[in-house]
């Protein structure tokens, strides 16, 4: 398998394992996406990391693969490509992305589908498809300059450039910078952190913030009210409250 799937203690890891650089190809793409499919069902699946091993995160799409591709064949393939990234992105449950080495490409995108990014102190990311006399494909356009903005999405788009961890931490590409030995230590203790808690609420909070910002004001508060209301039927809010009162803040154990 070019993506394994461990889980323990209510987090799942999708490990990217294509050496050397963990190019992306559509095999790759495909199984992202049925792991996404998975993980979104499995009850004993709380929060997901995803890495790809300690040099490297992944270094673009298979170029060698799309090299012989002609305009038919990807736009029979371009659908597929970006479906596999937005099922990631759309898992109802919290993703981190543990960056080492290089995120350039389909890589950087793929850490886009998270919500949380910690990367490594000798991290690099990019969308360097300008290059190749290609914008990128599987959502670098949309969801970097959500991220970002439009102007520093487009200072990395047009001219292809890495950024440095330390910029990319400044710019607001990835939310922590940390030793490299860490990054895995880092992002899977921040996942499992956020596995205890209540699951329907984190979900409820990403797809609001989610789907908000891909419509008006007006909407995007319709669906936070219609969540919030939500989950005054379920259990974990009414743990929620009554260790509030009874115990104080932070001290809840939701099931």
């Amino acid at each position: 398998m070019t993506v394994n799937l461990e889980v323990a203690d209510g987090v799942a890891t999708f490990r990217l394992d294509r050496p050397p650089m963990n190019a992306l190809d559509i095999a790759t793409q495909d199984r992202l996406r049925e792991l996404a499919a998975e993980v979104t069902h499995r009850d004993d699946v709380r929060a997901v990391v995803i890495w790809g091993g300690e040099k490297v995160f992944a270094a673009g799409a298979d170029i060698k693969e799309m090299r012989e591709m002609d305009h038919a064949a990807m736009v029979a393939r371009s659908g597929d490509l970006q479906e596999s990234f937005t099922a990631v992105a759309r898992i109802p449950k919290p993703v981190v992305a543990a960056v080492t080495g290089y995120a350039l490409g389909g890589g950087c995108e793929l850490a886009l589908c998270a919500d949380f990014r910690i990367a490594a102190e000798n991290a690099k990311l990019g969308q360097p498809e300008i290059l190749l006399g290609l914008i990128p494909g599987a959502g670098g356009t949309q969801r970097l300059a959500r991220l970002v903005g439009p102007a520093k999405a487009k200072d990395l788009i047009f001219t292809g450039r890495q950024v440095r961890a330390d910029e990319a931490l400044a710019m607001g590409l990835v939310d922590r910078v940390v030793p490299a030995e860490e990054v895995h230590e880092q992002a899977r203790a921040w996942a499992a952190k956020l596995a205890r808690g209540p699951a329907i609420a984190l979900r409820a909070a990403k797809e609001s913030v989610d789907r908000g910002l891909e419509t008006d004001l007006d909407s995007g508060l319709a669906i936070e009210r219609s969540w919030f209301a939500g989950l005054f039927a379920t259990e974990d809010r009414e743990i929620g409250m009554r260790s509030f009162v009874e115990d104080g803040p932070g001290k809840a154990t939701f099931r």
